[in-house]
């Protein structure tokens, strides 16, 4: 009498359970979600994508600031209001004496000049116009216009280091390879979304078996007293299952916590907050999908940051050589001017019959002796360049292992979730087998727990299984940034990523 009272008892705790369960979740917003709609969502609004966009966007303002340098500049300069009232210093031309004289003056002067960079010569053409203004209030007032109306200059270094050549193959590179380093970046937010996605749907599997374990094996217990009650079942296999059904309670308890970590975990990682619950539709895997190691080499060689890295890495050593060379050898630097003026103590009179100018020189920088600094420094960036190359050869090799143990645990995978899914339901059909000969009397407690056990570990293990399907295929996915599933390249739309403010 007293066991039924305490079966009674633990229904009515269940209910009250799974009531309050119930009246939970209609106070909070239940949300379904796939696979697909856990990633998309990620990609839209978890804090993850926005640290990827932002550190996309420093690659893109730096190839765009690379391109403005191309382009024409215009440029307005100028010098105002500035006032000078001091001593000066005169020395006489015959006598060698110096006398001070009073200074006081105002000086303005402004001036617009177009400037364009030359990319292949390394040199900086100009062309500008200016005006300037002098007025002198001592030792009497004085007015002077001074004026350019146009002038040309050119600066032009020779046998000197080129900074625009080499811009110019390095930063759409880099543009490049900062918009194949956001891509990847995405996929791993893909590949950390599947593993909290399956995280939560393994603890809810869990959960529900659990609860599902329990209330049968409540069901078999009252059923295993009536039996014993009338001899036809040992008190042995009675304990078995009130063993079992305690049991079943500390697993629900347990794996409750672990499903609410989990949901808590995945929850965040896409930006919302505690009061929606998160329900998810387990995927499906394409068990048929094989992908060739050479095909998956190809495209990690065409489309990923790696190789891409490894050829930036490359130019920026070489660059630091020919800088190394250029400054240790001679250099010179040609600068010319061409253009008009006039002064004037008016402003028309200013622009009236302008003068030529004309202004050419030669600059020369030729070392003699520096002890072996120049040298030395090229040595250096010569060894750092090896150094590079060497590098790059040894991560090359790892990087074909690395894809080659992807594509075979991928491969494999497929063969796996077959397995085990068939596994799964073999174990559901033994289970209910079981359990039909322990209510006809045919068998007893141990061999239903075990099928049970079985059938339960075979229905985890194959969302295992399918969980390092998803994950491996999303792995490859990032390497490749390509999609095997719809045979499209992964891409993004980068001129509105640029847009963001």
């Amino acid at each position: 009498m007293k066991r039924t009272h305490l079966l009674f008892g633990m229904i009515l705790l269940f209910l009250g359970q799974a009531n309050g369960q119930s009246q939970e979740t209609s106070n909070n917003h239940l949300l379904t979600l796939s696979l697909s709609d856990a990633i998309a969502t990620a990609h839209d609004q978890s804090p993850a994508a926005l640290l990827a966009r932002h550190t996309f966007l420093t690659g893109y303002w730096e190839y765009r600031a690379f391109q403005a340098e191309q382009l024409p500049a215009l440029r307005l300069s100028g010098s105002l209001g500035q006032y000078n009232r001091s001593l000066v210093a005169l020395q006489d031309a015959t006598t060698g004496a110096f006398n001070y004289v009073g200074n006081n003056t105002l000086n303005n002067s402004l001036s617009l000049s177009l400037n364009q960079n030359i990319t292949w010569t390394g040199g900086t053409v100009s062309v500008t116009t200016g005006l300037g203004r002098l007025d002198q209030f001592s030792p009497e007032s004085r007015l002077t216009w001074s004026s350019s109306p146009v002038y040309v200059s050119l600066s032009q270094p020779i046998s000197a280091y080129n900074s625009f050549r080499w811009e110019k193959k390095i930063e759409p590179r880099k543009y490049e390879l900062a918009k194949r380093e956001y891509l990847e970046a995405m996929e791993a937010i893909t590949v950390t979304v599947a593993g909290y996605f399956f995280d939560l749907l393994l603890a809810q599997q869990r959960l529900e078996t659990a609860k599902a374990s329990r209330e049968n094996t409540a069901q078999l217990y009252a059923i295993a007293q009536e039996r014993f009650k009338l001899g036809s079942l040992s008190r042995d296999e009675v304990l078995q299952l009130e063993l079992k059904l305690l049991n079943d309670d500390l697993s629900i308890s347990d794996c409750s916590v672990t499903e609410q970590v989990a949901m808590m975990r995945l929850r965040n990682y896409l930006g919302y907050n505690e009061t929606v619950t998160l329900s998810l539709d387990a995927p499906e895997a394409e068990e048929a999908l094989m992908l060739p190691y050479d095909d998956v080499l190809e495209k990690v060689f065409d489309h990923s940051s790696t190789l891409l890295g490894y050829e930036v890495r490359t130019l920026n050593a070489q660059r630091a050589v020919a800088q190394a060379k250029a400054a240790a050898g001679p250099s010179a630097n040609l600068s010319a001017r061409f253009g008009l003026n006039q002064v004037g103590r008016d402003l028309p009179a200013a622009y009236r019959n302008p003068l030529d100018q004309e202004v050419v020189g030669l600059t020369l920088s030729l070392p003699i002796l520096d002890w072996g600094v120049g040298k030395g420094r090229v040595k250096v960036a010569q060894s750092q360049a090896e150094v590079v190359e060497a590098q790059i050869s040894q991560a090359l090799a790892s990087l074909r292992e690395n894809v080659a143990l992807k594509v075979m645990q991928f491969n494999r995978q497929g063969g796996q979730c077959e397995v085990s899914r068939k596994a799964e339901a073999v174990g559901r059909d033994r289970y209910a087998a079981a359990r039909e000969r322990f209510l006809a009397g045919s068998t007893g407690v141990t061999e239903l727990n075990t099928a049970q056990s079985e059938m339960e570990s075979a229905a985890i293990r194959y969302l295992q299984d399918l969980a390092a399907w998803w994950q491996y295929y999303y792995a490859i996915r990032q390497m490749t940034l390509y999609d095997y599933l719809n045979q499209t390249n992964i891409e993004a739309n980068f001129e509105s990523l640029g847009k963001i403010k």
